[in-house]
């Protein structure tokens, strides 16, 4: 059974950043192509694929990238066995047994929101061989999905007019993932999507956490500091981090200043194991910084401020 994913975008935190992404490929897939974000592991590309699937006004349907996919992972294979038992009630000691191996076809997910028009959301679509990916190819291009000869149905269905696929995947160099043929991507949109700008994450932590802006300003200035001076790879991003220091100094009421031992011991918890610097460097770096960051958050107090 293939569950439909019942999205909400009330939650979803807009700036004029995200707004313009998020107006750039709605544009995309409102013309009838589909869109692949790319980008650093933590940006919110999976959030985002969400909301946009959301603002298409279908169904959604949800799968996540596997090394382990098969294509029928993708289109659906044959299922069913039925057994039958007679009892003879005039003599008891006839007992017969009726084996009859009935197929059904079942639908996996790109079967189904091919046919239905829903929209599908393939996350991390890159974790997945090449080739189990390649039957995308026809669908994306003639419209057409090809279903193996032991469907015991149609040879191939004709796509939804409103089927949409919203593809996201992380780089190459991220661990676990494939090189995407070529041919896929050209039948895409791709769309960057950077790490997100200072205002952009204080406005998430702020929402998703309920600190105060000025708190917010100070975690994401001290995150960024870290990771600029312990060369932390680009390949991810910085908000996660943030989101982990705000929800817990929000959720066991832990004030975000720096003098504090606790909210010290939570930064360094969460920051120092993102650190490819031994650790002695990496303790060294965060204790120069939690001394720094105070003049660095007010700065950018006052440059809000004049705003």
């Amino acid at each position: 059974m293939t569950t439909v994913l019942q999205a909400n975008s009330q939650n979803f935190v807009e700036t004029p950043t995200i707004n313009r992404i998020t107006q750039r490929a709605l544009r995309y897939l409102q013309a009838g192509f589909s869109v692949h974000l790319r980008g650093p592991a933590g940006t919110g590309k999976t959030t985002l694929a969400i909301h946009l699937a959301n603002l298409l006004e279908r169904p959604i349907l949800l799968m996540f990238g596997d090394d382990e996919y098969k294509s029928s992972d993708l289109i659906g294979n044959q299922r069913g066995y039925n057994r039958k038992k007679v009892v003879d009630n005039f003599i008891h000691t006839v007992v017969k047994l009726e084996d009859e191996f009935r197929s059904t076809w079942s639908d996996a997910r790109l079967t189904t929101a091919c046919r239905e028009g829903f929209t599908l959301v393939y996350d991390e679509f890159n974790r997945s061989r090449p080739e189990v990916n390649n039957v995308l190819l026809s669908v994306l291009e003639e419209k057409l999905l090809v279903l193996p000869a032991a469907s015991q149905q149609q040879e191939y269905i004709r796509a939804h007019p409103q089927f949409r696929i919203i593809f996201t995947s992380n780089p190459e160099e991220y661990c676990g993932v494939h090189e995407t043929q070529d041919a896929l991507i050209d039948r895409l949109v791709t769309m960057d999507i950077p790490e997100p700008d200072e205002l952009t994450q204080e406005e998430i932590i702020v929402q998703k956490s309920g600190l105060t802006r000025a708190d917010a300003s100070m975690i994401v200035q001290l995150v960024k500091k870290f990771r600029e001076r312990t060369h932390t790879s680009e390949k991810s991003s910085g908000l996660r981090a943030c989101l982990i220091v705000a929800k817990v100094c929000h959720s066991s009421n832990v004030p975000v200043m720096l003098t504090n031992s606790d909210f010290r011991d939570i930064c360094a918890d969460v920051l120092l194991s993102r650190s490819k610097l031994s650790q002695s460097d990496a303790i060294s770096i965060l204790n120069e910084l939690l001394r720094e960051v105070p003049s660095v958050s007010k700065s950018s107090k006052r440059r809000m401020e004049g705003k």
